[in-house]
């Protein structure tokens, strides 16, 4: 059975991730419970915790509007960062950099429970989901590799190059997290993701493996 044109067009990779985070998404309207207490990611020292949630909360999203950002993003983005790195290098750059995004957002969590009285039990009770530190990831792969190109927002519609675009949706996380804006979003998550797509990025050009 062909597939509809415009999931054709689509790279291999960002196709089944693209796939893999619908069906994710569908199980848990299905089973709300399992899935999250499963899936998503806990802090290390909760009971909810288990060795592969830094790899499936990657695939996990709290909603629609969550997923639908998300996915419109990669698919919009990953499909040019795919084509340029290749399908082997666009899975590792993917999942290290969802890694990246759980290391930071633990690691800030840690920081703020042992140094600033962050509220341990709320941490352990608390899931993160989503593909954003990926996609952020994927974001600064993307205004790293065409920093020139032209890109428009919705709203505002207001048009600047990639690499300006990406700066200020990072500038805009730090000053979040910092601030404890939003705190129901993992900012420090998201950065995560960008600051390992950066080094990532950084690390194959100068290996020669990246132009």
């Amino acid at each position: 059975m062909a597939l509809p044109r415009f999931l054709e067009n689509i790279p291999v990779v960002t196709r089944n991730l693209l796939y893999l985070n619908v069906i994710m998404f569908v199980a848990t309207l299905i089973n709300e419970d399992f899935m999250i207490g499963t899936f998503a990611m806990f802090y290390p020292e909760s009971p909810y915790f288990h060795w592969w949630q830094p790899f499936t909360h990657m695939f996990m999203h709290s909603g629609f509007w969550h997923i639908l950002f998300n996915m419109y993003t990669l698919v919009m983005f990953g499909s040019v960062v795919e084509r340029a790195l290749g399908t082997k290098d666009f899975i590792a750059f993917y999942l290290i950099t969802g890694l990246g995004a759980v290391a930071l957002h633990t690691g800030v969590e840690w920081l703020e429970i042992t140094y600033l009285g962050g509220n341990l039990t709320a941490a352990m009770v608390t899931p993160m989901v989503g593909a954003s530190g990926a996609i952020y990831g994927v974001l600064v792969a993307f205004a790293m590799l065409y920093p020139e190109a032209r890109l428009t927002l919705i709203f505002p519609p207001i048009t600047l190059d990639a690499k300006w675009w990406v700066g200020i949706f990072v500038a805009l996380e730090l000053f979040l997290g910092v601030t404890g804006t939003q705190i129901s979003i993992a900012h420090f998550a998201h950065l995560g993701g960008a600051l390992f797509g950066f080094l990532l990025i950084r690390h194959w050009r100068r290996k020669g493996s990246l132009l």
